[in-house]
């Protein structure tokens, strides 16, 4: 099953073109299923079709489906939070408060998460799956939080394993205030199930034979800025970007002075974006004439977006994370990050076992290091053509 997924940042049209992509993909006979997981849906009004928390068929092998978080949580994580909330009760925090001190934050986006782990291991259904994704900075936050929330969910399940199972709820039966603090088994289980429903999501997404990301943006200044960054912290996470397009490109046959001076500033931002972002392949999409809803109009936008080829396709390849040998007992890791030093961002590296975490900014992607790589010291890293090299040599 191929993964597309549309990020970019708010306004920019991403929503039209992963509709676009999804309804192009679908008249050329590919089973096609679109999701958004944008909590702020606005997919159905693309395609001027009422969608809900299940696939709703919109045209021959087309369906589309708005991810229903607070429906999942309540279905999910039910019990977690009435025991939450019975904590909270106990120390005279009550009503709305309490309920909501059960759903951590990020929560949403995770289990947005496992509906794209959950469509692949089916793999019975759909030969594409597109994603409508938030803005740029909530997906990037979305695809922090398995490895953030991973060390969490270890150390309950841990907490279960070795200490509440043996000890405390043995005890927590014979001392009856002890027992309202003691979870139930079926909170370990969905914690256990949530775990399990988004455990190796990254590994998916980075894997750039099955999952490729694209950017939508304009050509503005600053919806430049933010893909720029956006590109260097989905490098982090090994994720591949193969295509970007510029959307809402005004054309350039009006006589007007005004429109005039607006397409050479948009040109200049063209010029801009090919130069930047090479080797990556880069589309426009015009300013239409019309709003674009509906599926005539977003076949016009696919046409604009894909020509002749197929959306299917893998348009740029490249491994953002990679290891090379240099010599015997020197290797480098090296990590594709073209914008960090525009960013003006220093990387911190540390290396603990068999695990290298590097973050930058306010992101950090954990590499499990090979067993060759595990024994031997990192030596020092360099910056060179936009890639991060992290020397590694044996003593």
């Amino acid at each position: 099953m191929r993964n597309i997924i549309f990020t970019g940042k708010g306004g920019v049209g991403k929503t039209s073109v992963a509709a676009a992509t999804a309804l192009r993909a679908a008249d050329m006979g590919y089973k096609t299923l679109i999701m958004s997981t944008d909590p702020a849906h606005s997919l159905g009004d693309s395609l001027d079709i009422e969608l809900g928390p299940s696939p709703v068929k919109v045209a021959e092998n087309l369906w589309g489906q708005e991810v229903s978080v607070f429906g999942d949580l309540n279905l999910n994580w039910d019990v977690v939070r009435e025991h939450f909330a019975h904590l909270m009760a106990s120390r005279g925090i009550e009503g709305v408060y309490a309920e909501e001190m059960g759903v951590l934050p990020g929560m949403e986006e995770l289990f947005s998460l496992s509906y794209i782990k959950r469509y692949n291991e089916e793999q019975k259904d759909f030969d594409l799956l597109v994603v409508d994704c938030a803005p740029t900075g909530e997906t990037l936050r979305l695809l922090s939080l398995p490895e953030t929330f991973g060390w969490f969910i270890k150390f309950i399940r841990n907490i279960e394993k070795y200490m509440v199972k043996p000890m405390i709820r043995p005890l927590s039966k014979k001392v009856k205030k002890l027992d309202d603090f003691v979870a139930p088994e079926e909170v370990y289980e969905k914690v256990d199930n949530l775990f399990s429903s988004t455990e190796g999501i990254i590994d998916l997404l980075a894997d750039g034979s099955k999952t490729t990301m694209r950017l939508v943006m304009n050509p503005e200044k600053m919806v430049i800025k933010e893909s720029m960054r956006a590109l260097t912290y989905l490098n982090l996470y090994g994720i591949t970007v193969d295509r970007i397009t510029i959307n809402r490109v005004m054309p350039d046959q009006s006589p007007d002075p005004y429109f005039q001076q607006w397409r050479g500033i948009q040109q200049k931002y063209i010029d801009q974006i090919n130069n930047a972002f090479a080797p990556i392949p880069v589309a426009e999409v015009p300013l239409f004439n019309n709003e674009v809803v509906g599926l005539e109009m977003l076949r016009k936008v696919g046409e604009k977006v894909y020509g002749n080829e197929n959306p299917l396709d893998i348009f740029f390849k490249e491994d953002p994370i990679n290891i090379t040998k240099v010599s015997d007992g020197h290797y480098k890791v090296r990590v594709k990050l073209p914008f960090m030093e525009s960013m003006g961002l220093e990387p911190k590296i540390m290396k603990l076992g068999d695990d290298l975490t590097i973050r930058i900014g306010d992101y950090q992607k954990i590499v499990a290091l090979p067993i060759f790589l595990a024994g031997m010291e990192s030596t020092g890293a360099s910056f060179e053509s936009g890639w991060l090299n992290i020397d590694f040599t044996k003593e």
